[in-house]
């Protein structure tokens, strides 16, 4: 069999219809071009999300697609948006909440794209808008960018979206988070009525579906896990303590853990906080937030993946942007603003099927946000101590009650929402 495959190779054995044996993703109707490009680049089995998706999306339909961070969405929309061109004219838009994750998006995109010969330009903050405009007046076909820098530019008339046949909305549940609602309104009623609409989100709140209904076309909705479902590989543990003796605890994991590590605090301040106190420790540290250049987010990202810095202090501003494979530990430093970012935080460690281990910090007033995170993703904590650090007791957790949890000392109210702490 193996002399026959170099004989007559691949791509005669499609004809023969043997061919959906040696690829997963054979059978989701993607073109043979872009299925070279996937064989080339080792891919061989789809993720739930990408085998529920990638057919529908090339049918052209509409869809909501609701899955875990790090399961392959960006595969699942750029693959079909890519074939979808290439039946005719027009432009696809894609709009996500960083610039890093925008980064990400487009760097995939420029690995498929060139198949059909389209150019693909990033629009984000913190770059050149002389290398954006260069990429755009040479007619990019695929818009990738941040909703306040896309928007910036089809103000300034350097972006044209009438003949827009396609319209993404990834991490859409931070987008609204981040407050870009008014821009991806405004830039929706730039876009012809007449385009497809995907949508992809790991939590689908109110706002999501409040635009899907208003600007969706009877959306099929995919579900590759329910919204809020944390990381079935992740392991979950929780660190009561009071927030002096949070370093002790942070320096005694970290010399139980030998792998990367990505840090959660709440604010630009803290990241610098954290960071200064684990380089003192003799930590390879880096920390990427709001405050910090895109030269300097650059440098930290590319430190971190490369193993330059072993610790990466981030702020939720950057959870999503955040893909490297393999990040051995999460520290929740800090709890999340917000329950669905625990959701975010915790995924980017255990991507790509690997196990992972997220483990998180509360003090003992936090008794009611610890028990709103675990109805939300339905996934107890698992209560740890250290030998060497005092160990505390949640205040007004109830581990038998769903939802009760809730204490007055607490930051969140009753019902499940919640004041953002700054």
């Amino acid at each position: 069999m193996k002399k026959l495959l170099k004989k007559i190779g691949l791509r005669a054995l499609e004809t023969l219809g043997l061919r959906k044996e040696a690829s997963g993703f054979y059978g989701l109707g993607i073109a043979p071009k872009l299925m070279d490009i996937l064989d080339k680049k080792g891919f061989v089995t789809p993720t739930p999300i990408q085998e529920k998706s990638i057919r529908v999306a090339t049918e052209g339909k509409d869809m909501v697609g609701i899955a875990q961070t790090g399961t392959g969405k960006t595969i699942a929309f750029s693959i079909p948006m890519i074939q979808r061109l290439a039946t005719g004219p027009g432009k696809a838009l894609v709009l996500l909440p960083t610039r890093e994750l925008a980064q990400q998006v487009a760097d995939v995109c420029r690995d498929f794209a060139p198949a059909y010969g389209m150019g693909v330009a990033c629009l984000i903050g913190g770059e050149s808008k002389e290398g954006q405009l260069r990429d755009l007046f040479r007619k990019a076909r695929i818009i990738i960018g941040t909703p306040g820098r896309v928007y910036d530019h089809i103000e300034r008339g350097t972006l044209k979206v009438h003949d827009s046949r396609i319209l993404v909305l990834d991490e859409a549940d931070r987008m609204f988070d981040m407050g870009f609602a008014p821009q991806i309104n405004r830039i929706i009623r730039c876009l012809p009525g007449q385009r497809q609409t995907m949508l992809f989100s790991a939590t689908i709140p109110d706002e999501v579906m409040r635009l899907a209904s208003q600007h969706m076309k009877l959306p099929i909705r995919i579900e590759a896990a329910k919204s809020g479902t944390a990381a079935a590989n992740v392991i979950q543990e929780l660190y009561v303590v009071r927030t002096g003796s949070k370093p002790m605890l942070m320096s005694k994991l970290l010399e139980k853990y030998a792998g990367t590590v990505l840090i959660f605090v709440e604010t630009r301040y803290d990241a610098a906080k954290v960071a200064s106190i684990l380089s003192y420790m003799g930590h390879s540290v880096a920390e990427i937030h709001s405050d910090r250049t895109m030269g300097q987010r650059k440098d930290a990202m590319a430190g971190f993946k490369s193993g330059k810095y072993r610790i990466l202090v981030a702020t939720d501003i950057a959870a999503r942007g955040i893909d490297v494979t393999g990040i051995e530990l999460v520290i929740n430093y800090e709890l999340p603003a917000e329950d669905d970012a625990y959701v975010h935080r915790i995924g980017r460690t255990g991507r790509a099927g690997q196990p992972g281990r997220a483990i998180t910090f509360a003090t003992p007033e936090q008794g009611g946000d610890v028990r709103s995170i675990e109805t939300l993703t339905g996934v107890p904590l698992t209560q740890m101590t250290h030998p060497e650090v005092p160990a505390e007791t949640l205040w007004g957790y109830d581990k038998a009650a769903t939802g009760r949890g809730w204490n007055q000392r607490s930051s969140r109210r009753p019902g499940g929402g919640m004041r953002r702490r700054r």
